[in-house]
């Protein structure tokens, strides 16, 4: 990342054109097994993808696109069955619109998580961990009150450092949700033995529970990615879904262009912080830029009430160049109210 620092008693300028705001890099060694794509065609042969408008030939074609054209990397093995057979299935038919949605978007949100996992050496596939938690969205809200792209409850997003109060809910914010998510990601990855099907799992269902089921339906053993299979039908219903959920996006999500999904919908996430006195509005920063307040909102989904914590100097996520607009305006107004 690189500052510009323009040191003014109202505001300045971080531009952000590398994606990353923290400076802290992380290295995760791995030992699990390579997924190795070739031995998954003939699995995949065999699921009854009822593809419309498609013939046999087609069909064929897909699915051995799908299963050879996905990336063996390391870390969290791709393991078709029928569980996962069945996902395949339905987000190539009944549910196709959900799948071309959440690939539109991982266009907005995916180069900065990538970005991130690579950072810390940890299997880009978590990249579609929030697709499955949020379909994507910063402003996701479930039944238990877990908010944002990674679905964080309050007291875990407080235990991670995310700042929740009546101006910011940073559950909200791609980036340090993101952030924080891979933390705990990596904590869980650690307490489960080294196993990415059980920290996900724990990621869905709390590890309290994971644990519980491990230490009552397998002897308390950890480790093994099999497990995840071996327990499943101890998980509750959600989480029962959510491995092969996972596995089925991620297949599918590789051979997006083989199998015709339109994966171009959204720019990527790109931003540059201008840092502005408590309680300037968004409102007020668009009015500078000469844009539409909307804008300002998709680039600061975590300030909720629209306008900056008083009290405080405060980053406002603007769109690339537009940083010494904003000083020179917030200028303006300083001296504006000096004279008043």
């Amino acid at each position: 990342m690189s500052t510009i620092d323009l040191r003014g008693p109202l505001a300045r300028v971080d531009r952000w054109d590398s994606q990353e705001e923290s400076q802290q890099v992380r290295r995760v060694e791995f030992s699990r097994p390579r997924w190795l794509g070739s031995l998954m065609v003939a699995p995949l042969l065999a699921v009854p993808i009822l593809w419309f408008d498609q013939d046999p030939v087609l069909q064929t074609m897909t699915l051995d696109a799908v299963a050879v054209g996905a990336p063996a990397l390391a870390g969290i093995p791709l393991d078709v069955n029928p569980k996962v057979q069945r996902w395949l299935e339905a987000f190539q038919t009944t549910r196709r619109p959900e799948l071309d949605d959440l690939l539109q978007r991982r266009g907005l949100y995916g180069e900065m998580i990538r970005g991130k996992l690579r950072e810390r050496g940890m299997p880009e596939e978590l990249v579609y961990i929030p697709m499955v938690e949020s379909g994507l969205s910063p402003l996701a809200v479930s039944r238990v009150s877990a908010v944002g792209l990674w679905q964080f409850m309050s007291p875990t997003a407080t235990q991670y450092g995310l700042r929740l109060d009546e101006y910011v809910d940073e559950r909200r914010d791609p980036v340090r949700a993101t952030d924080a998510a891979l933390d705990y990601l990596e904590w869980l990855y650690g307490r489960f033995g080294g196993s990415w099907y059980l920290a996900a799992a724990a990621y869905n269902a709390g590890p309290g529970r994971v644990e519980r089921v491990l230490n009552r339906h397998a002897g308390g053993r950890m480790g093994n990615e099999n497990l995840y299979w071996e327990i499943l039908e101890y998980l509750p219903r959600e989480t029962r879904e959510y491995i092969p959920k996972l596995v089925a996006v991620t297949l599918l999500a590789n051979a997006a262009d083989v199998i015709g999904v339109n994966h171009d919908g959204f720019p990527p996430y790109r931003y540059e912080n201008v840092f502005v006195p408590g309680g300037t509005t968004l409102k007020s920063v668009a009015s500078a830029l000469g844009i539409g307040v909307a804008t300002l909102r998709t680039l600061n989904p975590h300030l909720t009430l629209e306008v900056t914590p008083p009290g405080e100097m405060f980053g406002v996520r603007i769109p690339l160049g537009g940083g010494a607009t904003v000083v020179k305006a917030m200028a303006r107004v300083g001296r504006a109210r000096r004279t008043d």
